[in-house]
């Protein structure tokens, strides 16, 4: 297959389209300690909902910006999702009450929706498939630079300020980009794939989505590998700080942990030309769920604690995992909605994150100090998802990978 090319300018933009979502996770780890202990969230891991209550929003919003986009166009979509941002942003920077600020992290994870859901709209309005996976595995690659980036910005700011500061340099990259894409991006809608705005048409183009078995497997699929993700975002402060102590630190060794999906995202951006993309995943969620397994069921029985260094290598393996799995779940989940983008982009959007969010609140919540309950999840989320596509699709799942892997050696 032919690699059409890509404009740098235009990974450059969507990838910071995405990074938001990063950004307003990654850049509060450092800070949730002073968060909880302002707002006395520390007692029942409460103040795990400063990251959860912005997914809670992006779960919700997901299933707006779709169909509104595809009535009005992707960047008035994107205007409104910066709208909600900036509005979100400043409730929390003046949150009297905790409870404020989760009301202004929902709002912000409203807002980040409408750049998330569009970033892969506008993706899918250009590109299909394979070509669509390697945008995306691209995309994913320049991302996990916010993952790196992202905590070591909050905790130098930390250093010389208070964790309202983080929300203000959080304000100012949000303008930053909305003024980037306003500029430079030109709207991706074609005129013939115009939808109605109105309540009967969404409900029944997103029957239409929920309706296609595939799709839908593989949309559950990236639901449950995103808790898995969650659980390990809302554990990992208390770990490494907790178990580890390592203090300042705690930034340095995340990025070493995040890495892993840089490295696999790329590399991915190649396989996806030489496998299937079904192939990819279910090799990878084979692996995945077996690994973990083993990991929790030694910590469990024998109580084991590992040095932070060991500790750090089985995360790297796990978000490798992570890298390639996202983008080819979701390529294979949007493969039947070229002329739905926006909505199927949105339906499917939506149930990755609310599937994502109870899940990885389940698995975040049972944090008791050790690090059992976080491979417990991983293990689960992953067998699951490899159920899933085992049972749910119409190919046998073993014979596609042996003839597949035999065929490419």
């Amino acid at each position: 297959m032919t690699k059409s090319p890509i404009r740098l300018e235009f990974l450059l933009l969507m990838a910071a389209m995405m990074c938001l979502m990063a950004l307003f996770i990654d850049a509060m780890l450092p800070a949730l300690g002073q968060i909880g202990e302002e707002f006395d969230a520390i007692e029942g891991n409460y103040y795990q909902w400063v990251i959860t209550s912005l997914m809670v929003g992006m779960g919700v919003g997901q299933l707006f910006y779709g169909p509104f986009s595809d009535a009005f166009g992707r960047k008035p979509a994107v205007y409104l999702g910066f709208l909600l941002i900036l509005i979100g942003t400043l409730i929390s920077i003046f949150a009297p009450t905790f409870e404020w600020m989760l009301a202004g992290r929902v709002l912000q994870g409203l807002g980040a929706a409408g750049p998330r859901v569009m970033m892969v709209a506008i993706i899918r309005d250009r590109y299909a498939g394979p070509e669509m996976a390697r945008i995306m595995s691209l995309v994913m690659t320049i991302f996990i630079f916010s993952p790196v980036v992202a905590p070591l910005l909050g905790q130098l700011i930390l250093l010389f300020a208070g964790w309202k500061a983080v929300f203000v340099m959080l304000l100012l990259i949000s303008l930053a980009t909305v003024i980037w894409f306003a500029l430079r991006q030109e709207e991706t809608l074609a005129p013939e794939n115009v939808r109605e705005f109105s309540l009967r048409p969404i409900l029944r183009g997103t029957r239409e989505v929920l309706a296609h078995p595939e799709a839908l497997v593989y949309t559950l699929a990236g639901g449950l590998i995103h808790g898995a993700l969650i659980g390990f975002l809302t554990s990992i402060q208390a770990i490494l700080q907790g178990i580890y102590d390592t203090g300042a630190m705690m930034p340095v060794y995340f990025g070493m942990m995040a890495i892993g999906v840089a490295v696999s995202s790329f590399i991915n951006s190649k396989l996806v030309y030489r496998y299937s993309l079904r192939t990819l995943v279910v090799v990878v969620f084979v692996f995945l769920s077996v690994v973990t397994s083993i990991e929790a069921a030694l910590f469990a029985l024998f109580d084991l604690h590992p040095p932070l260094w060991v500790f750090i290598v089985m995360m790297s393996v796990t978000t490798f995992c992570f890298g390639l799995l996202f983008g080819n779940l979701n390529s294979l989940a949007m493969e039947p909605f070229g002329r739905l983008a926006g909505l199927a982009s949105g339906t499917i959007g939506a149930l990755n994150m609310i599937i994502g969010v109870l899940a990885g609140s389940l698995i975040g919540m049972s944090f008791n100090g050790t690090l059992v309950p976080m491979l417990t999840g991983f293990a689960v989320c992953s067998f699951v998802s490899l159920l899933l596509i085992r049972f749910a699709t119409a190919h046998p799942m073993i014979e596609d990978v042996e003839s597949e892997v035999s065929t490419a050696n």
